[in-house]
């Protein structure tokens, strides 16, 4: 399967990201805690090399606790903030108002040194689509202000959101890269839903998903649905379909339908807590490390 989507749109988004660089402090960069690696944009180290840098770990209630950590400290070790956060219910949140002005220290005391007092940090919140940018946005400042949708692609143009006298948030559309250069990469972001599934063959990714669940999170799908962890990806479906009475004309298995239950229950965590990548233990052998590879 090979997966790319980069409609006309991201160019521009870029270009825009580029010029408004020059006007913030730090980036606030969104990852996906199922995916961290696989759902950053490599063209944001490159563009904010010179900033200050927080990454947050967002939908980390879906993700194993166990790699949540091993991912903080991954990212820490390599000098970004990072907080562990769940934009939808709030969780985390708290604690980043804190981190941001540590993450800014520096700037504050230039600002101090220069006599210029309470101009307040500015923040580009940037990460790729669906990772759930606006959705921080709307919970950090306690109102509807920047639009959420669970589909990439929904912030189109930029906005600035004055939070509070301290904090000034810049939200910027989601962007991919226009090649996926480790169709494994490609492979994770459709399981999480940052590519639109109208361009992906969503039975073949379930049978995927099935798969690496069963080998990495053993118990988890008899849990859910029931069924016997043994036999093939196809037959696990199967099952899936048979349990959840997804059947064409009586009796014929309706095999698109048992995957679109798959892959919602796996994005909505109702499967259970599953992280897709391990971090990597050294740099040099990052991409063997990864599971499923």
């Amino acid at each position: 399967m090979n997966l790319q989507w980069y409609p006309g749109h991201m160019t521009k988004a870029k270009r825009q990201m580029q010029e408004d660089l020059k006007l913030i402090d730090l980036i606030i960069e969104l990852v996906d805690a199922r995916i961290p690696l696989s759902s950053r944009n490599p063209d944001i180290d490159e563009l904010g090399k010179n900033k200050a840098r927080l990454i947050l770990l967002n939908k980390s209630d879906l993700a194993d606790e166990r790699y949540n950590e091993q991912w903080s400290a991954y990212f820490q070790k390599k000098g970004f903030y990072v907080v562990k956060v769940n934009a939808k219910s709030g969780a985390g949140l708290k604690s980043i108002q804190g981190v941001i002005q540590e993450a800014c220290k520096a700037k504050i005391e230039r600002d101090r040194r220069r006599g210029i007092k309470n101009r307040p940090i500015r923040a580009m919140v940037v990460g790729i689509p669906n990772v759930g940018k606006s959705t921080f946005i709307n919970s950090y400042a306690g109102k509807a202000c920047a639009k959420t949708g669970n589909k990439p692609g929904v912030t189109k143009g930029k906005q600035w959101i004055r939070l509070n006298k301290t904090l000034e948030l810049l939200d910027t559309p989601g962007i991919l890269w226009p090649k996926f250069e480790d169709q494994e990469v490609g492979k994770r972001l459709a399981f999480i839903g940052s590519i639109k599934d109208e361009i992906l063959n969503l039975e073949e990714l379930s049978l995927e998903l099935l798969d690496y669940i069963c080998t990495n999170y053993p118990g988890l799908l008899n849990a859910r649905y029931g069924i016997e962890e043994e036999g093939t990806p196809v037959s696990l479906l199967e099952a899936v379909a048979d349990k959840r009475k997804c059947l064409i004309r009586g009796q014929e298995i309706d095999y698109a339908k048992a995957a679109g239950i798959v892959m919602e229950e796996f994005r909505n965590g109702k499967i259970g807590r599953i992280t897709l990548e391990f971090p990597p233990v050294e740099e040099e052998t990052a991409h063997e490390d990864h599971p499923g590879d």
